[in-house]
């Protein structure tokens, strides 16, 4: 039982930590929380989930499955992409020099505005996603399916090209010398809007792909899907570091094993107490996060 909630805990923590990543990426750029991160994974579940019915009516669903997906990955990504430029030109560019609880409070309005547009043109009603990952490894005593196996090899793919991307490219290095001084930064001759932009991008790709991942696991789309996994990936980021890439990876696993472990052996009631009870901890006794003082040593 153990190693099943392990399992159960890793597939969720790497949901938690793509979506983690985009707080994290966000905060780091233009000290913003941006709460309107988990409404992206919903955005990008409901993306997926339409392209995949209009795949499957055509039958391309059931021909080629990897093409398929590929597709709606792509799809999801170009989509969330589109609607990170706009929330960052429209929500938060005009408020770029405007009191922090300003934009603090605009991410609150985009997050309600997402949820209630998407329940006005869709409905409350859950959409279905079709059970793409039917298969089951056969191991003794623990059930490991080829679409946790999936969620979790994709995670940690997106994760260590979102690593090598900041470390590596010319605009990762741009975005980590905003992140560190903007004003240098823009003397050095980096362009602000754009470095911006591209953050809000990447926070929102990886936001995407976590919603169809969500939809796939869970089995459904719905308006309000991104609110909880949204707090809680807030919780991985705070945990592991915010502003801290490596620790908002290390946050989302951490918290959906806890996650995991409490449901299991405890009761599924209380699962999500235990995961703030978690996060008041190291409030407590660590408040920088589990990588946090690295960071603030740097």
């Amino acid at each position: 039982m153990f190693l099943q909630q392990v399992i159960n805990g890793l597939t969720l923590g790497c949901i938690y930590a793509l979506i983690a990543l985009g707080y994290t990426l966000i905060f780091g750029i233009i000290k913003l929380i941006n709460f309107a991160q988990g409404e992206v994974s919903m955005v990008g579940a409901y993306i997926a989930v339409g392209v995949i019915i209009i795949l499957s009516k055509f039958g391309f669903l059931t021909e080629s499955l990897f093409l398929s997906l590929t597709f709606v990955f792509l799809v999801t990504v170009i989509g969330c992409s589109l609607l990170g430029i706009l929330v960052e030109l429209v929500a938060f560019r005009p408020l770029r020099n405007s009191p922090s609880l300003s934009a603090l409070i605009t991410s609150l309005g985009v997050s309600i505005f997402l949820q209630n547009g998407f329940m006005l043109l869709f409905g409350s009603e859950n959409k279905i996603f079709p059970s793409l990952f039917q298969k089951l490894l056969p191991l003794e005593n623990t059930h490991l399916s080829y679409l946790q196996i999936f969620i979790i090899v994709l995670s940690l793919i997106l994760m260590l090209l979102l690593h090598l991307f900041i470390k590596k490219t010319k605009l990762g290095k741009s975005m980590r010398a905003v992140s560190e001084n903007k004003v240098l930064s823009s003397l050095m001759g980096i362009n602000i809007n754009k470095t911006i932009r591209s953050t809000f991008i990447v926070a929102s790709i990886l936001g995407g792909v976590s919603g169809i991942m969500l939809g796939m696991y869970y089995g459904v789309a719905r308006y309000d899907m991104g609110l909880f996994p949204g707090i809680k990936a807030f919780t991985a980021a705070i945990l592991g570091g915010i502003g801290n890439v490596p620790g908002a990876m290390v946050g989302g696993v951490v918290l959906g094993i806890v996650e995991s472990l409490s449901a299991g052996y405890i009761s599924v009631d209380y699962k999500d107490i235990f995961a703030f009870i978690l996060l008041i901890i190291v409030l407590i006794f660590k408040p920088q996060g589990f990588l946090g003082e690295k960071v603030s040593q740097e």
